[in-house]
Order: C-alpha cells, then structure tokens, then sequence
C-alpha cells in the first residue's frame, strides 16, 4: 500500500479539474497489480467525481446544474463565511472516488476521467489524497 499527495491550484470559483494523470502515476509507482486506488479530496467545499473526459461541455454542464440546484447567498451558513453553498455541493458530489486497479491500471472507461471538484476557490493550494491497496501480481 501506498499513499500520496497530489496538490493544484485551482483559478475558479467553481470548477472541475482533470487529475487522472497524477492518480494513473501514484498507480504505476505503486506497482499494484489487482487493487483499488482511493482519491479523496481534503476539505468541506470540495470534491471527487468520475465524469466523461471527451467534452469540456459536460464538466461546464455539471457546474451549471449545480449553480441551479444550490444558488449561492440564500443559506444560513452565509452569514458565517459566505460558502454554504460550496458545502452543499461538496456534500452532494462527495469527497471521494474508488477505482478498480486490473493488470497494473485503473478500470475507467475510455470516456471516464477522475476529477478535482472545486466549490470554494480560487484556492492556491488543495490536496487530495490518493491510497493505492492491492498486490503486486496478477495472481492466477
């Protein structure tokens, strides 16, 4: 088992953002063969989601629809630090994402990615976590 941490910046107030490269490098240096690889995203007003990685359009869509479903400014942990939306909507997406690891790579699809979710930025430095489980060999 291994664990890493990968950190980005992230420019936007709200935004997804592509670190499937990183998690694919944490998953070769591990050298798992058969696993799961867990990616979990540190803080209340983030993150991870596994979304299609073809069309920008569909991260923009999933940001629209969450603009829509939880506005900004009417909640009252507003008048604490004015994000409670961030929180719903990191609550709603979820702080992580485990991925099967087969043959010595994760099992996502060729549409599949994984994905940052930011709710609260611009933030110049978020980590996230990355725990690779498994054995070194295929077995038989």
């Amino acid at each position: 088992m291994i664990q890493r941490t990968i950190q980005i910046n992230t420019p936007s107030h709200n935004g997804l953002y592509d670190i499937t490269r990183q998690v694919e490098a944490i998953v070769t240096e591990s050298g798992v063969k058969t696993g799961m690889v867990n990616v979990y995203a540190q803080g209340a007003t983030a993150g991870i989601m596994i979304q299609e990685n073809w069309d920008e359009s569909v991260q923009t869509d999933v940001i629209n629809l969450l603009k829509k479903l939880i506005p900004a400014g009417v909640w009252e942990h507003d008048h604490q630090d004015n994000n409670g939306d961030a929180h719903l909507k990191a609550g709603m997406v979820g702080p992580q994402e485990t991925i099967p690891i087969v043959d010595g790579k994760m099992g996502l699809s060729t549409w599949q990615n994984i994905f940052f979710c930011e709710f609260d930025g611009p933030r110049s430095n978020r980590n996230i976590m990355v725990t690779v489980m498994g054995a070194e060999t295929s077995g038989s």
